[in-house]
């Protein structure tokens, strides 16, 4: 064997030794050392950030839910999310905005119906029905609504469980989440969270 043969044999030798070593370095080492320290550190937010109920996973705090009939009209006794343009509303695999302009004749049309149904269910005005209430998210996926629109829905929550009102609003007061760091962002209701909570407030209440 000449000695150029010999030559390409060695980086063709080393190349694969260097192929083994960082295959398992960088794709067996690297993410066993970063999963295990994600499970031990943010054990939580590793997994999902999933919500239980009753011992059973219920769904994640990252993700909004539907809280409807099978026909998509609201049920009273919860506490509505906001609307969805994902799939068929929160789909998790189809997280998307309608990308309608602020004069498209569709949203415009889909706000005023919206309205229209907030109005009948909570019996409130157009004018105290604030944004988050009848426009969707830019994912589709939203977990949140406004304090506004959350404290808009304790006294039709409250008279479909029979309950107190009062006791319905400090349970949405308890679960407001303020700005990040004390200045991003706005305060905000996870839906998802609040609806479990009132569940547990209230176990017989006409789920």
């Amino acid at each position: 064997m000449n000695a150029s043969a010999r030559g390409t044999g060695r980086q063709y030798w080393v190349g694969l030794r260097a192929l083994l070593i960082l295959t398992v370095v960088l794709g067996v080492a690297y993410p066993l050392v970063v999963t295990g320290i994600g499970q031990l550190a943010f054990p939580n937010q590793s997994n999902g950030s999933t919500v239980s109920s009753g011992g059973k996973v219920t769904g994640s705090a990252l993700i909004g839910q539907s809280f409807t009939d099978k026909k998509g009209n609201p049920l009273p006794q919860w506490f509505q999310s906001r609307p969805s343009a994902a799939g068929n509303g929160n789909d998790g695999g189809s997280s998307s905005g309608s990308n309608y302009g602020p004069n498209n004749p569709d949203l415009l049309k889909a706000v005023k119906e919206r309205q229209q149904t907030i109005e009948k269910t909570d019996g409130v005005s157009a004018g105290q029905i604030p944004a988050d209430a009848v426009t969707a998210s830019g994912s589709g996926l939203d977990p949140h609504i406004s304090p506004a629109y959350a404290l808009l829905q304790v006294d039709a929550v409250a008279k479909a469980r029979g309950i107190s009102t009062d006791s319905v609003r400090k349970l949405v007061d308890s679960h407001i989440q303020q700005r990040d760091l004390g200045y991003l962002g706005e305060p905000t209701v996870n839906v998802l969270q609040l609806n479990i909570a009132l569940a547990a407030m209230d176990p017989s209440g006409n789920k």
